[in-house]
This record gives C-alpha cells, sequence and structure tokens, in this order.
C-alpha cells in the first residue's frame, strides 16, 4: 500500500523516469513484501531551479541527476528491511538508469495503514496482505 513520489529534473527521458519507477517497485516488492499490482505512483518533473541540494552533505556527493524518492507506507517495517529497501531502490536505479547512487535520496514516511487510506469509493479499505 505504499504511495510513492519520484520527484526529478525535467531532463530526464521518459525511459528513464519509467525505469526509475519500475525499480522502486521491484524494490519494495522484494523488501516490503507488498502485492505485484500495489503500483502508485506520482512521478514529479521540476525544472532545474526548483531542486535545491548542497553539492556535498554527510560526505556524499551531489549532482544535478538528484532523484527525491518519498515513500508513504503503513507501518510494521523493521529497521533491517528499511535499510536493505535503500540500498535496494539505490542498486535497481543506478543499474537501470544513468543516475548514480549518491543521487538517489529517499524518505520514508510511515502511518498507521489500517485507517490512513482509501483505495476508491470513499472507504477505509482492509487489505488481506496486511496482518
Amino acid at each position: 500500500m505504499p504511495l510513492v513520489r519520484i520527484s526529478l529534473p525535467k531532463k530526464f527521458t521518459k525511459k528513464t523516469k519509467d525505469n526509475i519507477s519500475v525499480s522502486i517497485h521491484k524494490s519494495l516488492i522484494k523488501e516490503f513484501n507488498i502485492p505485484e499490482n500495489d503500483y502508485f505512483h506520482i512521478i514529479e518533473e521540476l525544472e532545474s531551479e526548483q531542486i535545491k541540494y548542497p553539492e556535498k552533505y554527510l560526505g556524499i556527493e551531489h549532482t544535478s541527476d538528484i532523484v527525491f524518492v518519498q515513500i508513504i507506507a503503513g507501518q510494521g517495517r523493521t529497521l533491517e528491511q528499511k535499510k536493505k529497501l535503500y540500498n535496494e531502490i539505490a542498486i535497481q536505479i543506478s543499474s537501470s538508469t544513468s543516475v548514480a547512487k549518491n543521487n538517489v535520496i529517499i524518505t520514508l514516511l510511515e502511518n498507521n495503514g489500517r485507517e490512513n487510506w482509501s483505495f476508491g469509493n470513499g472507504e477505509i479499505q482492509e487489505p488481506k496482505h496486511l496482518k
């Protein structure tokens, strides 16, 4: 049930944007065990002047190829699962695009998955894959 917002420069091709989205989705399936059809992504293209970042932060260099990934997901994953997810996303993106791992910024926002989502009809659903 994650909702993913990908903010990136407009300069990327459609193929690159698609590969970034698929990379994140595959990583969520692998590390967070989400269903394959749980695929809700928003790709937000921004002009270069709308993206602010330091050239170096915490010893990590960043360039104009920076990609911000914000994931909203239900609570319940361990620290180890989160570490694996972040690593898998960075690896998948860097292996399927020209975006280097150092340019993948990830934020995970967690909420109570059972009462903070509606996937349509103005109702709270009870996904069967959640315990």
